[in-house]
């Protein structure tokens, strides 16, 4: 999706700064963030670690507030915890005492909202990532991978309309991730969710965003923001593409030749 087409921006981060501390050893995380994700639109954050992307999604989440400049989303300024974001983390955080059905029902009790009438969404969504039969299962009966797909169905729940993704995919094998990443791109096909998704693998990001948003060392600014040229829907073969490899390439060199494991 091009720069233009942006429109009315679900999420705009406007000249955004985050520095922890006072005095000498204040520590300046992130610096001039600027950037519009369009609704439905799937954004991949990457850059060296250290370099703020988890930082700058605790203050899109609302669970910190920045130092300067200032967050929109849905047009109305982020001041704490909302309620029109999910939010997958990079461990799936199930309590093991939950069922998997309730475990993706818990944003349901949290809000106060009636869990008899999310309970056809949570099986619908359960369906979706593939776990239907499953849902009376507990999590320790799971896969790592199976445990991810419960936590983006929990994060999805409520019909929040904006996915916050930070690197949900990163402590599973190499395989269970390719898996995981035809797994997201189906699920955001079907919900069309707006999504801000950190990695820190380049070629992750260049799968599965529109567009890829590269972020320097700390203080975290934006190098460059990237227009993503491989067409939908896209599969593992298309890793072996020239145009993928060019725009692997590219990543790279923004960030200084680094590996695609940053």
């Amino acid at each position: 999706m091009p720069p233009e087409a942006i429109g009315d921006a679900a999420l705009s981060i406007r000249d955004v700064g985050m520095v922890y501390g006072a005095g000498p050893g204040a520590v300046e995380a992130l610096s001039g963030i600027t950037l519009d994700v369009a609704p439905g639109e799937f954004i991949a954050v990457v850059g060296p670690s250290g370099c703020g992307k988890s930082t700058l999604l605790r203050l899109v989440t609302g669970l910190r507030r920045p130092t300067g400049g200032e967050i929109l989303l849905q047009g109305r300024r982020v001041d704490g915890p909302r309620s029109d974001v999910g939010i997958v983390f990079q461990s799936p955080v199930l309590f093991p005492w939950r069922s998997v059905l309730d475990n993706v029902l818990l944003p349901i009790e949290v809000l106060k909202l009636p869990k008899a009438r999310y309970r056809d969404r949570a099986m619908e969504l359960l369906d979706l990532v593939g776990l239907g039969r499953f849902a009376m299962n507990y999590p320790a009966e799971l896969s790592g991978g199976m445990q991810q797909r419960a936590a983006i169905a929990r994060a999805l729940v409520q019909d929040a309309p904006v996915l916050i993704m930070d690197e949900p995919f990163g402590a599973l094998d190499a395989m269970t991730r390719e898996q995981m990443n035809l797994e997201l791109q189906r699920i955001w096909q079907a919900q069309r969710k707006t999504v801000v998704f950190i990695t820190h693998s380049i070629a992750e990001a260049v799968f599965l965003a529109d567009r890829i948003v590269v972020m320097s060392p700390r203080p975290g600014r934006i190098l460059d923001v990237i227009t993503n040229t491989m067409p939908r829907l896209r599969s593992l073969d298309d890793m072996l593409a020239p145009a993928f490899a060019e725009q692997v390439r590219h990543v790279r060199a923004l960030l200084g030749g680094r590996g695609a494991e940053l």
